[in-house]
C-alpha cells in the first residue's frame, strides 16, 4: 500500500495553469479551503473551475485565476450571493456556464462513468437551454420517445475535496449530514487531492456508509485541521459566520493582504488575532 500524504503546497505543485479543476463541498459547506488558499499562494491561473460554488469560487475569481466557471450557483449560504464572485462576473472577468444543480450532478456522474453525456429531464422548459446554446437534446430510442437534455460529462483534470477523516492510503470519511458529491468529483478527475481534519490509522470500526471517498480515486492526502475554515465542517465545527461576514464586506486586496500572505499556519494565526480584536 502507498502512503499518499503530502502538504498543501505539494498537492498544489502538481496542478498547473489552464487545467479544469473541480472543487468539492457545497456553497459555504465543507470546502477544501486550505488547498484553495495554497492555490492562491501559487502562480497558477487560467483555470476552468467546476464547483457548487462558495468562497472557493469567490476567492479565485477575485484573484483573477478563473478563465471559465461551470456552476449551478455561487453562494455563502447565509449570504445568498457570493459577493466577490458577483463583482468579478459583473466586470466580465471570466466566462460562465450556469446549469441546473441536477444537471451538474449528472455531468459529474457521466464523467465518473467515462460517458460523454447522460440524459436528464432537468433543464427542459427553462432558460438553461437558452443561456447554454451549446446544449443538445436526445430522444429516447424506446417506445416512450421522450426528449431529454444531453448533459455533457464534466471531466476534470484534478479535484480538490475536504472530509472529516482520512487514512494515508486515500480513503475518506464524512461525519456530517451530507456527502456533497465529493466522491463524484474524485471519480470524475484524473487526479484528486483529499484534505481532511485528521488522519486516522484505520476505519475498522467505521459505519460503511460514511466511507465516502475510496483510495483508488485519490492521488494525495493532506491533513489540514480546520482546513475548511471559514466554511463549515460538521460535526467538527460550524461556519465561522463573523469571519465570513468580514470576508464578504472587505475589499479583496485588503482581505488578501491580511489573511492570505503566508502559509496555513500564518492564516490561522491571523484569524485568531482578528477574533481577539472583536472581543
Amino acid at each position: 500500500m502507498t502512503d499518499k500524504t503530502m502538504t498543501p503546497e505539494e498537492a498544489v505543485s502538481r496542478l498547473h495553469s489552464g487545467m479544469t479543476l473541480g472543487i468539492g463541498g457545497w456553497g459555504s459547506r465543507r470546502k477544501p479551503m486550505a488547498l484553495v488558499r495554497a492555490l492562491l499562494r501559487s502562480e497558477i491561473t487560467d483555470l476552468t473551475v467546476v464547483a457548487y460554488g462558495g468562497p472557493d469560487v469567490g476567492m479565485l475569481a477575485a484573484a483573477g485565476r478563473i478563465r471559465k466557471l461551470v456552476a449551478p450557483f455561487a453562494t455563502l449560504d447565509s449570504i445568498p450571493l457570493e459577493p466577490h464572485f458577483r463583482a468579478a462576473r459583473q466586470r466580465g472577468a471570466f466566462a460562465l456556464t450556469e446549469v441546473d444543480e441536477a444537471m451538474f450532478m449528472w455531468g459529474l456522474h457521466a464523467a465518473a462513468n467515462r460517458l460523454p453525456f447522460l440524459p436528464v429531464r432537468a433543464g427542459l422548459g427553462s432558460d438553461v437551454m437558452r443561456v447554454n446554446p451549446g446544449l443538445k437534446t436526445v430522444t429516447s430510442p424506446y417506445e416512450d420517445g421522450e426528449t431529454f437534455v444531453a448533459m455533457p460529462a464534466l471531466r476534470l483534470d484534478a479535484a480538490l475535496v475536504h472530509v472529516n477523516r482520512a487514512d494515508r492510503l486515500g480513503n475518506g470519511q464524512y461525519l456530517g449530514p451530507d456527502p456533497y458529491f465529493d466522491d463524484l468529483f474524485c471519480e470524475a478527475a484524473d487526479h484528486a487531492y483529499l484534505s481532511c481534519e485528521r488522519l486516522v490509522d484505520s476505519f475498522a470500526d467505521a459505519v460503511p456508509q460514511t466511507l465516502l471517498v475510496k483510495r483508488h480515486s485519490v492521488t494525495g492526502v493532506v491533513e489540514t485541521p480546520n482546513g475548511a475554515h471559514f466554511t463549515s465542517c460538521a460535526p467538527d465545527y460550524g461556519r465561522d459566520e463573523p469571519f465570513q461576514k468580514l470576508y464578504a464586506t472587505t475589499p479583496w486586496p485588503q482581505f488578501a493582504e491580511r489573511f492570505l500572505h503566508g502559509d496555513e499556519k500564518t492564516y490561522r494565526s491571523a484569524v485568531q488575532i482578528w477574533h481577539e480584536e472583536q472581543r
